[in-house]
């Protein structure tokens, strides 16, 4: 199975793989293999270094070395979560075991590939470790939107649409909330046009992305 190279926009810069291992030969090797398929490339030798590194934001992931100088890579993993880093992470190691192996999946590492491997399989675990990363901006960016559109409903129309979303009609959402039906149905409308959604499907949808509905 080949690894296709990734599609993009002549002004989107290719994802980026970020290397740490403190054997240079192994970080020289995983370069060229990455660089052999369009991708951008960061090497560092030492947890320490890649802490003090500016890694460019934009999909990409992580290969760890599981024992490294300073710290283990699991422990960098634990590290980069608490500190908001969520790059995907795949683990290699010449030393690996079942624990952990679990250990790191469990923590969300995309694959733990024992040395020596082929190259195929860190390609394969690569392209899906940047799927996953792309996936996830992906979803983060609609929810950006989503908040940037929220924030603009009055207080109202907020209230009305927690109450809409928790699937009560606008008759019970009028007696709830001291209002007429008519204009609880004019504060939904106007909630449904700024949300930029047609149906209550997508506006539920939405209400349980923010945590505002009431049921």
């Amino acid at each position: 199975m080949n690894t296709p190279a990734h599609p993009r926009s002549p002004a989107t810069p290719p994802p980026i793989v970020v290397i740490v291992d403190d054997e240079a030969a192994i970080r020289e090797a995983l370069d060229s293999l990455f660089r052999s398929i369009g991708l951008r490339t960061l090497s560092f030798a030492s947890p320490a270094e890649l802490l003090q590194a500016a890694v460019p934001d934009g999909p990409g992931c992580l290969i760890l070395d599981v024992r490294l100088p300073g710290i283990s890579g699991l422990d960098l993993q634990d590290q980069l979560a608490r500190h908001g880093i969520a790059l995907p992470i795949v683990f290699m190691t010449g030393h690996g075991d079942i624990p952990m192996s679990v250990r790191a999946m469990k923590a969300g590492a995309v694959d733990f590939l024992p040395k020596p491997f082929r190259d195929q399989d860190m390609l394969d675990a690569v392209a899906a470790a940047i799927e996953r990363d792309t996936q996830r901006r992906a979803e983060a960016s609609a929810l950006d939107e989503v908040r940037a559109r929220y924030a603009t409903l009055t207080p109202r129309e907020r209230e009305v649409m927690a109450h809409v979303a928790s699937g009560l009609m606008n008759k019970q959402v009028a007696g709830l909330i001291g209002l007429s039906e008519i204009t609880v149905k004019i504060h939904r409308g106007n909630v449904m046009r700024k949300m930029g959604v047609r149906t209550l499907a997508d506006l539920v949808r939405q209400a349980q992305a923010l945590g505002v509905a009431t049921g």
